[in-house]
């Protein structure tokens, strides 16, 4: 049984009344903080996973509070950087460099303008769920495989093979050196009080069990000066990464390209798959998705101006923002305000974060990723659906993102069309004539049955070859058909074929 979380319904707006009511304005604010205290250490630990400056991951999370926040499309989803794109990030800057990071954010914002403009957005729910499962599976795996090295005080590897190879050096420098030791020690407890947090009764709850989390292991790291590496913040204007002249060169080339088409495609399936679950946890206004990936697009341009992180609607920010009591979009607008207020005035209090912590912050995201338990059942209640699961994640972990979400893809067309293309033969012999009656789609994935079945059939009877019920027949077993038939006259048999009245 699942339970619906329910926000008061937004107050309708005449001509004439306030842009934000008075009567929410409280709720709103609120709510805002909340969501800002779960945004700001996510909003680091994402820049950290991804190889870039920490401020970046503050900048696009106040992108993604003033910009889209004020954008019609959604009301209640939040956006910022997400978890789900680290991988992805983390490749291209490897790749390409921080320089054309810009380019390719600012690249992914426009080509997501345009596809909301032209209204694809709806599309993108036609995407198979097992596929999308797969590659949210896929990047909880490489996130939690990557962000245990940072747990033992070391650097992650750069291939998925050099991470797994690693394991046994990490396991001796978390267990006997004081770096790992420490580390290990603040990771476990910050994801100890995360789960226990989720118990704990009344209104502390809406405190964010992540905040708590990384305030207390910073202040015990502070205060047994544990020897673990800390987050370095520095100026926020100075972190800005505009792209350079040079960067522009690169936009025409096949890879960069490609980048840019990637982070589009992901970033827009992950915003409007979060605004799909979004929508079932209030009864407000529904989202708009054209409009939503318009306002999308329109933030990561911002994002690929300032050389920052890629944005998408984030569920565990949205899912804060509703249970915090949030009315309207102000509560997110407010939230991008106490971001930029806070890295202004306070940058010097994420210098106490250890990165040990954040690391624990990413691998709860990941193994949230993972949905198990719905892994469990698909695989109980549609086998074939959990092997395309299976094997996305699979391909993720071991190539990368773009090409194991293109085999999941391929994988479940496949699947859909040999599933579709279900085919009925019964036959009925008598003494000189056999009767054969085809039912469902005769397509080309059917054809080598279809002919076994047909060619089985004793020689010198009769054979009515009745069609009718056939639903599709297509021009491959059409002709295969005809051709059969042809042969068997040639043999002094006589065939009749009644054929469908629609002939594909």
């Amino acid at each position: 049984m699942t339970t619906q979380l329910q926000s008061p319904r937004p107050t309708r707006r005449g001509p004439g009344s306030p842009r934000w009511p008075k009567e929410t304005f409280g709720a709103d604010l609120g709510a805002s903080l909340v969501v800002f205290l779960v945004a700001v250490p996510l909003c680091v630990g994402v820049a950290v996973a991804s190889g870039v400056p920490a401020e970046l991951g503050i900048v696009t999370g106040i992108v993604g509070g003033l910009v889209v926040g004020l954008l019609p499309g959604s009301t209640m989803q939040v956006s910022g950087p997400a978890a789900g794109l680290t991988v992805l990030v983390a490749s291209a800057v490897a790749e390409h460099g921080l320089g054309m990071l810009g380019v390719i954010v600012l690249g992914a914002g426009i080509v997501q303008i345009v596809l909301g403009l032209s209204r694809l957005g709806t599309w993108f729910r036609a995407i198979s769920p097992s596929v999308v499962q797969g590659m949210l599976a896929g990047i909880g795996l490489v996130l939690i495989l990557g962000q245990v090295y940072p747990v033992g005080g070391l650097e992650q590897p750069a291939t998925t093979a050099a991470k797994f190879t690693g394991i046994p050096d990490l396991v001796v420098a978390a267990t006997t050196t004081a770096e790992g030791l420490a580390g290990l020690g603040l990771a476990v407890a910050a994801l100890v009080i995360m789960a226990l947090w989720k118990k704990i009764p009344g209104k502390l709850r809406l405190l964010p069990g992540e905040l708590v989390a990384v305030v207390v292991t910073s202040a015990a790291a502070a205060l047994l000066a544990l020897p673990v590496q800390k987050v370095q913040i520095g100026s926020l204007l100075a972190a800005l990464n505009p792209p350079p002249a040079a960067a522009w060169a690169g936009l025409l080339t096949p890879a960069v390209l490609g980048s840019i088409i990637t982070f589009a495609l992901l970033a827009s399936a992950e915003s409007l798959f979060s605004a799909a679950a979004v929508d079932r946890m209030h009864d407000g206004p529904k989202t708009r998705y054209n409009t939503e990936l318009v306002a999308q697009g329109a933030g990561n341009a911002v994002c690929g101006l300032f050389g920052a992180l890629p944005m998408t609607a984030v569920i565990v920010r949205s899912s804060a923002n509703i249970q915090a009591g949030a009315r309207t979009r102000l509560s997110r607008v407010l939230h991008g305000c106490w971001l930029l207020l806070f890295v202004v005035l306070l940058p010097g209090v994420l210098a106490f974060i250890p990165t040990a912590v954040l690391a624990a912050l990413l691998i709860q995201a990941g193994w949230k990723l993972l949905e198990l338990r719905q892994v469990v059942a698909l695989v109980r209640e549609h086998r074939s659906e959990a092997f395309v699961l299976v094997l996305t994640a699979g391909t993720i972990l071991a190539t990368d993102l773009l090409i194991g979400t293109l085999t999941g893809l391929a994988v479940a067309i496949v699947k859909t069309a040999v599933e579709v293309s279900r085919l009925s033969v019964d036959a009925e012999h008598a003494d000189e004539h056999v009767r054969v009656t085809l039912g469902g789609n005769a397509t080309f994935l059917r054809l080598p049955r279809l002919l076994d079945h047909l060619e089985k059939l004793p020689a010198g009877k009769h054979v009515h070859l009745d069609l009718t019920m056939v639903r599709h027949l297509d021009r491959a077993c059409h002709q295969a058909v005809e051709h059969w038939a042809a042969q068997r006259r040639r043999g002094n048999s006589t065939v009749e074929v009644a054929l469908p009245g629609k002939v594909g």
